[in-house]
């Protein structure tokens, strides 16, 4: 078991979302209006737009706020007018780079980290591409080494977020000295399709635009108020390929999500689980990626979770969407606060997330509120 001395932890966190506001029911009446010829789509759209436990989320595409005649994004007549693949990854190369610089920003102040000492640099993203990368933007414009170890993790979705955690506790653990900086950006909505297939507004309905960033790292004198990271697990569940999809289009990505997927975690995870906890003493901190409402459901249906454990996870829902691999760390963001505020010892947990494959990858945490408390494990699993 580790030291005191020589915990990893996440030790700063940073978020970012754009500067334009998607309200929830503002959005489904503009698109009711675009799919106003078609009333089966229309009927569907307000009633899962209604039911996906968003109220609001971000944008960095001002024209998603246009009245639905002038929206490109909206299904229309014709799509002449619709943005190709092309446009869309101009966009995201112009406003990625802002956004993850802003969150990298918070996280370094955050964790009191001089970006002269980070020795890894982790960029994720799903949404978009281009070279040089955003590792190189955020290398020059943060001023870090130029010989800092750069590893982008690209287009491998909701769970890349926490893969990246995982992957920083592991070269953290190797290397005690090593300060590892990890940057998601997720344009989701940049991804909008014009479509009236239920698929498309499915997808449409639930997913925003954010940027976070965390730094791992070993936990010294004024670190406090951290996420120690324990024993990691991942899984790539079987037969589940199909079930969530992401593929480039001509115009975007194109997402399919099944519906089965909450029933399939609910199948399959509790054994998943079972690697990182005991059953004679469960976490109290559930870090859940908000995947969609159902997910959370099930989740907490499946362990007998409290409100309050599911809270941090259905609060980033309900304020931000789902914006991918960035979410986990909104999610923590936002549990942390609450810990705080409670003036909360140390609590034992764990964090969860899923992705296509369907993969799901997990980890346990422990909040420190201060350095001067010894880290006890939380069963046989946590030693």
């Amino acid at each position: 078991m580790e030291q005191a001395n020589q915990l990893t932890a996440i030790l700063g966190i940073g978020t970012a979302v754009p500067d334009y506001r998607l309200d929830q029911t503002d959005t489904s009446q503009r698109l009711a209006q675009a799919l106003s010829e078609h009333p089966d789509s229309m009927r569907w759209a307000k009633r899962i737009f209604k039911q996906c436990g968003v109220e609001t989320r971000y944008t960095c595409e001002s024209n998603l706020l246009e009245p639905a005649d002038a929206c490109h994004y909206f299904p229309r007549v014709s799509n002449r007018q619709v943005p190709s693949t092309a446009d869309r990854m101009k966009v995201y190369k112009r406003e990625a780079v802002p956004l993850g610089l802003h969150a990298a920003r918070q996280a370094l102040l955050d964790g009191n980290v001089d970006a002269s000492g980070i020795t890894h640099l982790i960029t994720v993203s799903c949404t978009g591409q281009f070279l040089p990368g955003l590792d190189t933007e955020l290398v020059q414009r943060l001023g870090l080494s130029v010989n800092v170890n750069r590893i982008p993790l690209t287009f491998l979705g909701c769970a890349a977020g926490l893969k990246a955690v995982c992957m920083s506790r592991q070269i953290v653990s190797g290397s005690p000295a090593a300060k590892i900086l990890i940057v998601c950006v997720e344009l989701c909505t940049l991804h909008i399709q014009p479509s009236t297939e239920r698929e498309a507004l499915f997808g449409a309905s639930f997913f925003g635009d954010g940027a976070s960033a965390c730094i791992v790292g070993t936990v010294g004198a004024g670190h406090n108020g951290v996420f120690q990271l324990g024993k990691e697990h991942s899984v790539l569940l079987q037969d589940s390929a199909g079930e969530m999809v992401w593929e480039v289009g001509n115009h975007g990505f194109d997402l399919y999500l099944s519906p089965n997927i909450p029933k399939m975690i609910g199948k399959f995870i509790p054994e998943q689980v079972a690697h990182l906890i005991t059953e004679d003493q469960k976490p109290q901190l559930w870090a859940i990626h908000p995947g969609g409402k159902g997910i959370i459901d099930t989740l907490e249906d499946m362990f007998g979770l409290t409100d309050e454990q599911t809270g941090p996870s259905r609060s980033v829902l309900r304020n931000y969407g789902n914006m991918s691999s960035a979410t986990i760390l909104f999610v923590l963001h936002e549990m942390r606060q609450q810990l705080k505020q409670r003036e909360s010892g140390p609590v034992h947990g764990v964090s969860i997330a899923f992705g296509p494959g369907l993969t799901c990858e997990m980890i346990q945490i422990t909040y420190l509120p201060s350095m001067t408390i010894q880290h006890q494990p939380l069963g046989k699993a946590y030693v």
